[in-house]
């Protein structure tokens, strides 16, 4: 039926049951399987290099380099009634350091 099975323990033997219909095997050797999922990269999930593309600036200095501006953006991270987080990119090219607030 495709539905996901069960483990029931019987004093004889460990089996696979189904809630929904009478498929019941015994379950004869060790099973596992185990899949790990891809993660995503930070910048994918907040949109990438295309979601600094058209942000503004302000004058708020790099805490690594210390160039005097810096991009920036208000994303809600958060639960609606918690303040934005505004992120932060030098305006230096060559730097690129992120932070937020």
């Amino acid at each position: 039926c495709g539905n996901r099975l069960i483990v029931e323990e019987r004093q004889c033997c460990h089996r696979f049951a189904c809630n929904t219909c009478p498929y019941v095997p015994n379950v004869t050797r060790k099973v596992t399987n185990r899949k790990y999922p891809k993660l995503k990269e930070a910048d994918d999930v907040l949109g990438g290099a295309a979601a600094w593309e058209n942000v503004d600036s302000t004058a708020e200095p790099c805490p690594k380099c210390e160039h005097p501006r810096a991009y920036f953006m208000q994303l809600q991270t958060r639960s609606a009634d918690e303040p934005m987080t505004t992120c932060y990119k030098c305006g230096d090219v060559q730097c690129g350091h992120r932070w937020r607030d």
